[in-house]
C-alpha cells in the first residue's frame, strides 16, 4: 500500500469513525455531510472519494454495530447449557446490547436506501451471518428439521425477539421496564421452544 493510499483509509476510517458518533449521538438524523467533512478535515466533496455515497457511509457504521453485537451474542454462548438455555441467552444478550448502543441499533432496520439502489452483497452477508448464533442451538432443539425449515424458524424466532424488543424500547409507544422486558423476552424464546420441542416429539 502506497503513502498516499494508506493516508486515504486512514481518512476513511476517521470518517466512519465520525458517523458512528453522529449516529450513536442522535440517530440517522444527526448524520449530517458537511458537518462531518468538517471534523475529519476534508471538504464536503472529498467524502465521496472516501465512500460511495451516505448509504455506504450508514452501512459501514452498521458493520462496525454488527461486528460489535457478534462479540456480544458469542460471548454468551459458551456459558449456558442445553439448546434452550443458549437461546434464552442469545435473546437476553441481544435486548442488552440494543439498549446499550440504542441509536446504532435502530440504525440498522431504519435505514433506507437510496431509490434504485440495493444493499450490497458483503452487507448481507453480514448480516445473514449472525443468524448462526440462533440456527446452531435451534439445530440442536430440532435435529430433524431439514435446512429450509431450520432457516424459516431461525429468522422466525429472531422476528418475534426483535418486534418485542422494538415495541419494548419504543418510548413513544408503549415502553416497557426493563426488567419485565427481559422477562416477557425470556418467557417468548422459553414458549417458542417448548412448542417446537413438542412438535418435534410427534
Amino acid at each position: 500500500m502506497s503513502e498516499t493510499q494508506r493516508r486515504r483509509e486512514e481518512q476513511r476510517q476517521a470518517l466512519i469513525a465520525a458517523a458512528e458518533r453522529a449516529i450513536a449521538a442522535q440517530g440517522l438524523a444527526g448524520l449530517k455531510a458537511r458537518e462531518l467533512a468538517s471534523e475529519v478535515g476534508c471538504s464536503l466533496g472529498a467524502i465521496y472519494n472516501l465512500v460511495q455515497d451516505m448509504d455506504e457511509l450508514v452501512l459501514r457504521v452498521g458493520s462496525r454495530t454488527l461486528s460489535r453485537l457478534d462479540v456480544a451474542l458469542t460471548e454468551v454462548e459458551s456459558g449456558p447449557e442445553g439448546a434452550v438455555e443458549r437461546l434464552v441467552a442469545i435473546a437476553l444478550a441481544y435486548c442488552r446490547f440494543a439498549r446499550a448502543n440504542l441509536h446504532l441499533w435502530r440504525t440498522l432496520f431504519d435505514h433506507r436506501m437510496a431509490e434504485g439502489s440495493e444493499v450490497p452483497d458483503w452487507a448481507v452477508s453480514e448480516q445473514m451471518q449472525l443468524f448462526r448464533h440462533i440456527a446452531v442451538p435451534l439445530s440442536e432443539l430440532l435435529p430433524n428439521a431439514g435446512g429450509d425449515r431450520l432457516t424459516l424458524l431461525t429468522r422466525t424466532l429472531f422476528s418475534a425477539v426483535h418486534g418485542v424488543l422494538v415495541l419494548g424500547l419504543d418510548e413513544k409507544l408503549i415502553a416497557v421496564p426493563v426488567a419485565a422486558l427481559e422477562q416477557q423476552i425470556d418467557m417468548l424464546v422459553r414458549l417458542v421452544c417448548a412448542g417446537l420441542g413438542s412438535e418435534e416429539s410427534r
